[in-house]
């Protein structure tokens, strides 16, 4: 027999042996959980929305489930969503919302995006003033509330700072009161937080859902409207909801709505087209709707 011939019959058995070994042995392919829980079959985790925002959040308030997020920890601007803290610290301070603010050359606001409906020595009360800013996203009007609080504009927008610390919005921060400035800035995690304390209150959630609202500037009835089209569509029941939009941030919009039931608030920043904030907000709702809520069984939580 050639030395190959031997070698082979002599490693026969090692072969046999190890063989054994390996039929024995436990599987290793499938680690276990590290909860003691199965992942998810993909069946079971519904693909998000096709979403044309850059950032995202959906939240059920009523168990604090995520049940979709896309660059929630993002920090960028959010322009007009300011308004609704501008609203907290306004209300905050309890100054009477029947005293009447005539509009001073000071309010004026300079740079891109300033122009306003409401013109250097109109009269309102600080109510109407509320009711623009939320509603129709009127930046004069934020501005006078901001230079009516008590200790001027500088306070407001430290006030305005110290209310979203303690909210625990920790990646966010306040330049101005209009969101005009790219230096208001926040993430979809902090914005719900916001969404929700403004939620609260009764003031804020009948202005920022109204439709339509009229006041005189000067000799005139000006008509005003809201800035977030979902307000009149019957098919949607909003509770809060804000608007926003520069250069810098897209256009945005959050809100707490009611879905199937459900108490939910939806972020969506920096949306890239005119419209394309409302149709991300119908394609949540049809996702939520025909992916997550179906499974009624089934809690679902994407990050």
């Amino acid at each position: 027999m050639s030395a190959s011939g031997r070698l082979f019959q002599g490693a026969a058995p090692i072969c046999g042996a190890l063989a054994a070994l390996l039929i024995g042995a436990p599987s290793f392919a499938t680690p276990a959980h590290p909860h003691g829980r199965h992942p998810l079959h993909h069946r079971e985790r519904p693909r998000g929305p096709d979403l044309r925002s850059s950032a995202a959040l959906v939240v059920d308030t009523t168990n604090g489930a995520v049940l979709y997020a896309k660059r929630p920890d993002a920090v960028q601007p959010i322009a007009s969503i300011t308004k609704l803290m501008t609203a907290l610290v306004v209300l905050d301070a309890r100054q009477p919302l029947d005293q009447r603010i005539t509009i001073k050359p000071s309010d004026r606001i300079r740079g891109k995006g300033w122009f306003s409906r409401l013109k250097v020595g109109t009269t309102l009360t600080r109510a109407q003033l509320l009711h623009l800013a939320l509603m129709s996203s009127e930046n004069r009007a934020a501005r006078t509330l901001a230079d009516n609080y008590p200790g001027g504009l500088p306070a407001a927008i430290r006030a305005m700072n110290r209310k979203a610390k303690a909210l625990g919005m920790m990646h966010t921060h306040f330049a101005d009161p209009t969101g005009l400035t790219s230096r208001n800035v926040s993430t979809p995690g902090d914005l719900e937080k916001l969404v929700v304390a403004a939620s609260h209150n009764p003031t804020i959630r009948r202005f920022s859902t109204d439709r339509r609202y009229a006041v005189r500037v000067r000799r005139r009835l000006v008509e005003f409207g809201t800035t977030d089209g979902l307000v009149a569509n019957r098919a949607w029941r909003i509770i809060v909801q804000k608007t926003g939009f520069i250069n810098a941030a897209g256009h945005c919009l959050v809100m707490e709505t009611v879905i199937d039931g459900r108490r939910l608030v939806i972020v969506l920043l920096d949306s890239w087209g005119k419209y394309t904030r409302v149709a991300d907000a119908v394609r949540v709702r049809r996702w939520l709707e025909a992916r997550v809520f179906a499974n009624r069984g089934r809690r679902v939580t994407m990050r």
